[in-house]
């Protein structure tokens, strides 16, 4: 079990957002939370530091919640293939597929259960009686029985779910329940449809994620920087120049290493439109029916290029299938006529810093013309706010946490069939063919993102989590 290190970042700054009454809400908020915790740590397991909306969001909040003055603490468990393919396993059927096909059974309760049992002894060594410890997603939920048993309160964060619960899905809430179900102070889900019958309604709450808007992913760029950086990593054809960010510490940093790219030809030309989607390599991202949707609908209508870009897969250690997922992404690609190939980069992009790797996420972003989220399924997809805050039409499926996010016409699209390609197509090409329309959609789009998808909202909610688990101050 590693730690994290986590910087407090002052909450002020979010008044030349959000305005100062919000800050000032929040500043309070964090000094009643305090009160509450008389001293108490709070303490994030999860499965890894880098890659998947889950850290980033983490990276993202724990500084601020730091910055208010709670004493909050971050730790990523340790497993090895075996465990995270079992995990990965889980998860898909959290989502209501099969994933690789395999069992979730005794045997795979055996290797769960035997690989958390280190985990557990370290968690020992980082809480102490009456601390707040979140667990997070399957990999972390068989410590649940042991938090409790070092006298905490326990909280278990679930990112994932699906909207309408079939047999896969109930196959692996099965799995998690023996871990859970007698354990767990609180629940937190990001929907409301995903939480299975067995948790208590009383003891569970919706908490949508949030992001950063001064972090590297979403801070201001101008478009000189934009070039630059996309130019030097391999995705444009551009001017070189100032490729610069500042880091969340509030030092100042460069773009340096380079993306892996896949792709005929030149790289795309700065005037061209461009789509991008964001995703980890995970089936449920849809990478493949994206670069589908884009042969069949927008190569024979418009110039407009396709970037599908995800992390280099061996920097993602708790996602054993992203390999595949991006071989078979490739595959598909290689299938597609000439014409196709050169309009269509697939990139894996550096995750050695992962704020040079935001960096390079936010240029895409913001030299996108539309960005997607054509998932099969999602918890929330962290990606949609992040185009939204920097005012880009989103053009997404009717799943998970994205129906919570864009309001269909008037802050992007929303796809209601994932696999309707045809109704994909056009949405991109109703909105390359209308300037005005794209133009509204993404003011719409950034006004939204503040209200609702900000940190200073999450925390709060979070605040009121504290307030349910930990016993009042005598």
């Amino acid at each position: 079990m590693q730690d994290v290190a986590i910087s407090a970042i002052d909450p002020s700054r979010f008044a030349d957002v959000v305005g100062p009454e919000r800050t000032e809400l929040l500043v309070t908020s964090g000094e009643r939370a305090r009160a509450v915790l008389d001293g108490r740590s709070v303490v994030n397991v999860n499965s890894t530091a880098t890659g998947g909306g889950v850290a980033e969001m983490l990276h993202a909040l724990l500084g601020y919640v730091r910055g208010v003055g709670i004493d909050t603490r971050w730790v990523v468990i340790e497993g090895d293939p075996d465990f995270f393919a079992v995990t990965k396993r889980v998860h898909n059927h959290l989502y209501g597929g099969r994933g690789d096909g395999g069992d979730l059974g005794e045997a795979e309760h055996a290797l769960y259960q035997q690989t958390l049992v280190s985990e557990s002894v370290s968690l020992a060594t980082k809480v102490q009686p009456g601390d707040v410890v979140i667990l997070h997603d399957p990999q972390t939920a068989g410590l649940a029985e042991d938090a409790k048993r070092l006298g905490c309160a326990v909280v278990w964060r679930c990112h994932v779910g699906i909207d309408t619960p079939n047999d896969n899905s109930r196959r692996g809430w099965e799995f998690l329940r023996p871990y859970l179900d007698r354990f767990v102070d609180h629940y937190v889900f990001t929907d409301a449809r995903f939480p299975p019958p067995w948790v208590p309604q009383d003891r569970c709450s919706v908490i949508w994620p949030s992001i950063d808007p001064f972090g590297p992913k979403n801070q201001p760029m101008t478009d000189e920087q934009v070039e630059a950086i996309l130019t030097h990593v391999g995705i444009l054809a551009g001017r070189h120049g100032e490729r610069s960010f500042i880091r969340t510490d509030g030092s100042p940093s460069r773009v340096d290493r380079c993306c892996d790219v896949f792709r005929t030809g030149p790289p795309a030309d700065v005037a061209t439109p461009m789509i991008v989607q964001v995703s980890r390599w995970d089936a449920m991202k849809d990478m493949i029916g994206v670069m589908e949707a884009f042969a069949r609908f927008v190569v024979p209508n418009c110039d407009a290029e396709l970037v599908l870009a995800g992390p280099v897969v061996s920097a993602v250690a708790d996602d054993p299938e992203g390999g595949a997922i991006l071989r078979e992404c490739w595959e598909a690609w290689r299938q597609q006529p000439h014409a196709v190939r050169q309009r269509v980069q697939l990139a894996c992009l550096p995750m050695h810093d992962i704020e040079e790797n935001a960096a390079i996420v936010n240029a895409l972003q913001r030299h996108a013309t539309i960005v997607t989220q054509k998932s099969l399924a999602e918890g929330f997809g962290l990606t949609v706010a992040e185009a939204m805050l920097k005012g880009k039409p989103v053009v997404g499926s009717a799943v998970g946490g994205i129906v919570d996010q864009i309001i269909d016409q008037e802050t992007g699209l929303l796809l209601q069939d994932p696999n309707d390609l045809d109704a994909f197509g056009s949405a991109i090409i109703r909105i390359l063919d209308d300037r005005e329309f794209e133009r509204r959609l993404g003011d719409g789009a950034r006004r939204r993102a503040i209200e609702t998808h900000l940190g200073d909202t999450h925390l709060e909610q979070w605040i009121g989590v504290i307030d349910a688990v930990v016993p009042p101050v005598a």
